[in-house]
């Protein structure tokens, strides 16, 4: 209703009332949901029409709604409407309610008491929610992650889970059971991460994790692991980021799987490789010894017989000169046999020259990376090659040349053994300059302490070393015609490079 002035008056407050009240009836008729009311002693005094719908006639007292909660949860229901009611207190639960049909849905039921002027109880007003979605999906929920903590529980690895900062947060349980560790403490299983590790690892691997925390690159490496029966035990580890959709690292996900047997297969064979090498040098030095007392026993004897023969002529009376000038002559010859038997032993010891071929030195390079696959795989270590296809071939001793890439690609996997867990040997060839070849081998080790004497005859860091690699691939170099040298690199590790003429 307007006036002159186009404002508009208010209704009377009679006429506002029943309005209200008639749209607040109509809401509860229509709200999708159950909505009810009860009398203080627990009886029906209005239930909307969703209410009705779902549960037909019938609910008009207490009884007959217990009656339609799920047997099993029917004392748990009466139980807390009860005490509800005794104290005047809202009350909320979840339960499954029988409709009209014969079925069972679950409800989340909550009310709460009006009062009187004096505090008393006038009455209780709730409604009643379907939840039959919601518990369909946790229970699907609860199964799925009951599913994924079996599956991780037989995962044939040890499983973990880090926060961004490095805490673990998670153990599976063969990993629990490894450790000797009770998973319902994480607590506990946290604690005791920084001492499981073997004291020769335990630096590299806080120091390699630490950077892939830092950078989120992924973390792979090997170390010892402590049992929980004192042993250590050899354990390949992997972990990987998991980032949200900003590319933030929420948690790390990581595995280790062990591999002592592997490891001490692996020793056991380089141990017998080891043995057999020493048996066939041995073996070889029986039979150069037996050869040499052979060759040399001969001539011995003859000079042995033929010095007795002419002390003998001499001796004689009158003195047998001519005799005795033939015995010494015989003598002499003897002496002559048994040093050309020393020159050749001598021989077998000496690089004698050998014919020389028009090789492809890329293809050497495959041959001797084929040759050592079993060595390489056994260190972890990642070979990148970067070889010129348009190198110009060479004329030289392939055996001899092999020998020299041998033993600079060894050194180089030996000198990376305790600096960097992600070990990788890099190796080039390329024309330096018209008619000459450059091959190189960089390491990320740990360098070169004294480069100035690598090639002197003897000088080793090694504990078990010789000496002697380095002066006899200079010397193979040099005799080819080129040069052999080492450097010390920028950042880190040393570079072995040589260059050889072309055919």
């Amino acid at each position: 209703m307007s006036n002159d002035d186009g404002l508009t008056k208010c209704a009377p407050f009679h006429e506002n009332t029943r309005n209200t009240a008639a749209l607040a009836l109509d809401l509860l008729e229509n709200i999708p949901g159950h909505v009810w009311s009860m009398d203080p002693a627990g009886r029906f005094i209005y239930r909307n029409r969703s209410m009705d719908a779902y549960f037909g006639v019938g609910l008009c007292d207490h009884g007959a709604w217990l009656e339609r909660v799920h047997r099993d949860d029917q004392r748990y229901v009466a139980a807390s409407w009860r005490e509800s009611m005794e104290a005047g207190q809202p009350f909320d639960n979840a339960h499954r309610l029988r409709g009209v049909d014969g079925e069972f849905r679950w409800f989340r039921a909550s009310g709460r008491p009006t009062r009187d002027p004096r505090g008393h109880v006038a009455g209780w007003h709730g409604q009643t929610i379907d939840i039959e979605h919601q518990k369909r999906a946790e229970e699907s929920l609860r199964a799925r992650s009951l599913e994924l903590s079996l599956l991780v529980d037989m995962v044939p690895s040890n499983l973990w889970r880090l926060t961004p900062d490095g805490t673990t947060t998670l153990v599976n349980k063969r990993m629990a059971d490894y450790l000797g560790l009770d998973l319902s403490n994480v607590s506990d299983v946290a604690s005791v991460m920084d001492t499981i590790f073997h004291p020769d690892d335990a630096d590299a691997v806080f120091a390699e994790l630490t950077r892939c925390l830092a950078t989120g690159e992924r973390f792979s490496m090997r170390y010892r692991l402590l049992r929980a029966d004192g042993m250590y035990r050899w354990m390949s580890g992997r972990a990987e980021p998991m980032r949200d959709q900003d590319g933030n690292i929420v948690q790390w996900f990581g595995l280790c799987h062990d591999i002592e047997d592997q490891v001490q297969t692996t020793a056991a064979l380089r141990r017998s490789a080891e043995k057999l090498a020493q048996a066939t040098q041995a073996a070889n030095l029986s039979q150069l010894s037996a050869s040499i007392a052979h060759e040399v026993n001969q001539p011995l004897a003859a000079i042995a017989t033929d010095t007795d023969a002419c002390l003998r002529w001499l001796s004689a009376d009158p003195p047998n000169i001519e005799r005795g000038k033939l015995a010494a002559e015989r003598i002499t010859q003897d002496i002559v046999a048994a040093a050309e038997v020393i020159s050749r032993i001598r021989a077998l010891f000496k690089h004698q020259p050998q014919a020389r071929t028009v090789e492809d030195v890329n293809r050497l390079v495959h041959e001797v990376l084929d040759l050592m696959s079993d060595e390489i795989a056994a260190t972890t270590t990642r070979i990148d090659m970067n070889l010129d296809p348009r190198l110009p071939k060479v004329s030289l001793d392939r055996v001899q040349v092999q020998q020299v890439l041998v033993n600079l690609i060894r050194n180089g996997i030996q000198a990376m053994d305790a600096t960097n867990p992600l070990r990788s040997l890099k190796i080039m060839s390329n024309c330096e300059r018209p008619g000459t070849i450059r091959i190189s081998v960089e390491d990320v080790g740990s360098g070169f302490k004294d480069p100035e004497r690598v090639f002197e005859p003897f000088f080793t860091t090694k504990s078990n070393g010789m000496g002697m690699g380095l002066p006899i691939c200079r010397s193979i170099v040099e005799a080819h015609g080129g040069r052999l040298w080492v450097t010390n690199n920028d950042a880190f590790g040393a570079t072995v490079a040589f260059t050889l003429p072309v055919a």
